[in-house]
């Protein structure tokens, strides 16, 4: 199929165009996230040990299920770019949306740091050469994804699914090529994980660990971002969400499962390699450099989505005169948010040489669960204002509200869980986000046209 880029208009202005499917949604939230199963989750280890690093992957996992379903129903109504933003505009109101797309860059902005780090990392590690180190990889990673988002949206999201899907496949390939349903040959579980070692910090080990267990999910809500160049979002949104994160939830238990039965937890706990390094123990050449390309290509996938995804936030708050309508520009040729993509590049190079992978990690983590806060806050609102049979709904979240609630009371575990890691840091971004708060609020607020903020055709909200 052939698709042309013939400029679509509203009024005098060229929109983003829409091109994809549940595939390509599906290639953003899985792309974003699965270089968590190559790094990143496996520091949980070093907070509680292996069982902690098991436990946090299930509860966190119900996290991210709330998340999903709450995103699926209120995106597939609140079809924008900007997802979280867009919603947050429309429910909340003009504060609450300003924070939340920072949250949303932020939280992109850092993890596709994180990733860059992390492919340097590796690509160095692998050659061995001394003297040689991470700063032109981190650099070229970063310039030729920008490039490829600068280049169409399309092209972006089709590379990123065969990416994700190599990187996906390497974990199935290597779960199976261990034996998995045999212990002793290659996985020694029983002797790595016993009752004296398996939380050897009790239960508070269990709670710091909900840090780094954030990482095994962390960037499915990105899907929302799309949602504007989503061909149905009513139908793709959902669909595309869901499957992302039941693929996560079966690489999460994989993962954890090879490397805790071929890692002693002190050593899983501190490598930054988990699956890389499962590969070499295995003793095959082969294994060894599947998961070793699989590391780099799925560093690559969530750098690409990140980019793709801050990328839409900040474009939303130009459009909507939240910062300087610059930033709103779409590519005539493209349809890419452009502005936006040049204007993150060089902040996103600032903070990869300047910044650590546990910074740029705790940056993201904390980024995401404010937004996940919000969420749990939204749905409430959104069902209180329009309930159900008020408005069309693409998808409608069971259980309401007992999935915001979980959301709610595991992001306040989260937070703590920071505190005692990262406190400072903790401190500092709150303190952050305040600042920026007021600046907005008595400065940029002015120029913000309130009438234009409300786009969606709903009735007046209930007891309005």
């Amino acid at each position: 199929m052939t698709v042309t880029l013939e400029p679509a208009v509203h009024g005098d202005r060229v929109s983003l165009l829409r091109v994809l499917g549940p595939a390509h949604v599906w290639a953003l939230g899985v792309g974003i996230v699965l270089v968590g199963e190559f790094t990143g989750w496996n520091f949980a280890a070093d907070k509680g040990g292996a069982l902690a690093a098991l436990i946090v992957c299930w509860v966190v996992g119900l996290l991210y299920t709330s998340v999903a379903m709450i995103d699926s129903e209120v995106t597939s109504t609140v079809a924008a770019a900007g997802g979280q933003y867009a919603q947050a505009k429309h429910i909340v109101g003009p504060l609450m949306a300003f924070n939340v797309a920072l949250f949303l860059v932020f939280a992109y902005t850092m993890l596709e740091v994180s990733d860059a780090i992390l492919l340097g990392d590796t690509i160095v590690a692998k050659a061995g050469v001394e003297g040689l180190t991470h700063n032109s990889f981190i650099a070229a990673t970063i310039v030729v994804l920008a490039w490829l988002n600068y280049r169409g949206v399309l092209m972006t999201l089709n590379v990123n699914f065969v990416i994700t899907a190599i990187a996906y496949i390497s974990i199935v390939i290597l779960f199976f090529s261990v034996s998995p349903w045999t212990q002793g040959a290659v996985l020694k579980l029983n002797e790595l994980v016993t009752p004296g070692n398996a939380l050897p910090y009790g239960w508070i080990g269990v709670i710091a660990a909900f840090q780094f267990g954030i990482w095994y999910y962390l960037g499915i809500e990105g899907t929302t971002q799309a949602a504007e160049e989503v061909r149905s979002p009513a139908r793709s949104l959902p669909y595309g969400t869901m499957a992302g994160m039941i693929t996560l939830l079966i690489a999460a238990a994989m993962t954890w499962y090879v490397c805790a039965s071929m890692m002693p937890w002190e050593y899983l706990g501190i490598t930054y390699y988990p699956l890389w390094d499962a590969g070499k123990l295995t003793g095959s050449p082969l294994l060894e450099n599947l998961l070793f390309i699989a590391t780099l290509l799925a560093a690559l996938a969530s750098a690409n989505g990140c980019i793709n995804d801050a990328a839409r936030a900040w474009f939303s708050l130009g459009r909507d005169r939240y910062l300087p309508t610059w930033f709103s520009a779409v590519h005539p040729k493209y349809r890419t948010p452009y502005r936006s993509i040049l204007f993150l590049l060089p902040i996103a190079l600032a903070f990869a040489f300047i910044a650590d992978l546990n910074q740029a990690i705790t940056f993201s983590i904390l980024s995401g669960v404010l937004q996940y806060t919000f969420m749990s806050i939204n749905i409430v609102m959104f069902r209180k204002k329009w309930p159900l049979g008020s408005i069309r709904r693409g998808y409608t979240h069971p259980f309401h509200p007992l999935p915001a609630i979980v959301l709610f009371c595991l992001c306040v575990v989260t937070f703590f869980a920071i505190f005692l890691g990262f406190g400072s840091q903790l401190i500092a971004m709150v303190a952050f986000y305040f600042l920026i708060s007021l600046w907005f609020h008595f400065y940029r607020y002015r120029f913000v046209r309130r009438g234009d903020q409300f786009t969606m055709p709903w009735p007046k909200p209930q007891g309005y």
